[in-house]
Formats: C-alpha cells, structure tokens, sequence
C-alpha cells in the first residue's frame, strides 16, 4: 500500500470512505473515554472526516494526520478556517482554532512535533493499512502519544471475498498489537448494515484502550 494509492484516490475523488456525516459509533460511545471539555483528540490518517466537526462541536481540541493536503484543504474549508501553514521538515502543519494537522507521512511525526494529546480516535486508520504496516504503526502511534487513551473502530469480515482497504482486523490481532501496553475492552460489536460495500457481511467492534 504506497502513498501514490491514496494521492490517487484524493485527487479522482474516489473517496468512498468519506461519510457523510459524524460516525454513528463515535457519537455513541466516545464518553466512554471520560475526557472532560479541553481535552485534545488526536486523529490518525483522518481525511477532511466529519467527525472533527463533531468533536469540535463537543468542546474538543484536535489534531491530526494525513497524507493527502487535498483532503486538508477541503477539511478546512468546510470548516471556513483560514489555516496558518507551517513547513516542518518532511511535513507541513494546518493551524486553525482549536485544531491542528499535519500533513505526510504519519512516520515523520515524532512526538515532539505531534505535542501532548489525551486521546487517540483511531476510525479510519488501523484499518486503512497492510498487515506489515499496521504492526509498525499501532507501536508508532503508542511511541507518539505516550500511551494516551484510544477509541478504536475495526472492520472484521472474510478478507477472501473481498480485498482492502479497509482491511479486516480481528479480534485476536488487536489484542496483538496493543495488549502489552493497554488493558482492551470491546464495548460494542454491530453488523455493518448492507454489508461491507455491498459485498460481504462484516461488523464493525468498538474498543477502549486504558
């Protein structure tokens, strides 16, 4: 899964991906993370995705990361932000009221650059990623945020009808990759309603990372 896949499908436009709106199991089960008004949410490969607005919305600050400045530019806008741009070595940072997001390859950003943060939403990102390239990441993303607390949403389906992304992420290897370090819980287990892009059955699990 290279780069140039994503720039790609951000500059056809081919973002299916993209809701249209807060995701339903964001809005449901984000209290469970018990983070008071103020609190920063870091967003990991988050798109131009509505859940900022939502989190925003909530009293939240935000941040973020993402490979595509298309994307950044359209987040923004919708937002009617003028962002301060600043070039930071291999990657370039979007500053607006209350949020910030850099922008390139999430393995550039240390975390003095990323800053404190309270909480990890991980919806789009995990699942975003191969096999070889989650595990780097998952330790990656813990080494950044020193741990913070995470909200993480998973696909899992028969990866033999259909290929990712999104990929399909089992139970066993979330614990895999976070067990060592967090204590997991699965709050919630939901089919995905019409199937994973209308082509197989899949569900969606909610976990908390402590």
């Amino acid at each position: 899964m290279q780069a140039e896949f994503w720039h790609q499908r951000w500059q056809k436009n081919e973002i299916g991906f993209h809701e249209p709106a807060a995701n339903p199991l964001l809005v449901k089960y984000f209290n469970e993370l018990s983070l008071p008004a103020g609190s920063r949410v870091f967003l990991p490969l988050c798109g131009k995705t509505l859940d900022i607005d939502w989190l925003l919305s909530c009293g939240y600050r935000v941040c973020g990361a993402e490979l595509s400045e298309i994307a950044v530019e359209q987040l923004f806008a919708r937002l009617a932000m003028q962002p301060k741009i600043s070039d930071l070595g291999e990657l370039r940072r979007y500053s607006g009221k209350d949020i910030d997001v850099f922008v390139g390859d999430i393995f550039e950003l240390s975390k003095d650059l990323l800053g404190a943060v309270d909480a990890i939403y991980d919806r789009a990102a995990l699942v975003a990623l191969p096999e070889k390239m989650r595990r780097e990441y998952a330790a990656h993303l813990m080494q950044i945020t020193q741990r913070a607390v995470q909200l993480l949403i998973c696909f899992e389906y028969d990866q033999t009808v259909m290929e990712g992304p999104p990929f399909s992420i089992t139970n066993t290897e979330v614990q895999r990759h976070y067990s060592d370090r967090y204590e997991l819980r699965l709050v919630a287990s939901v089919n995905v309603a019409g199937g994973l892009k209308g082509k197989c059955e899949a569900q969606e699990h909610v976990w908390v990372l402590r």
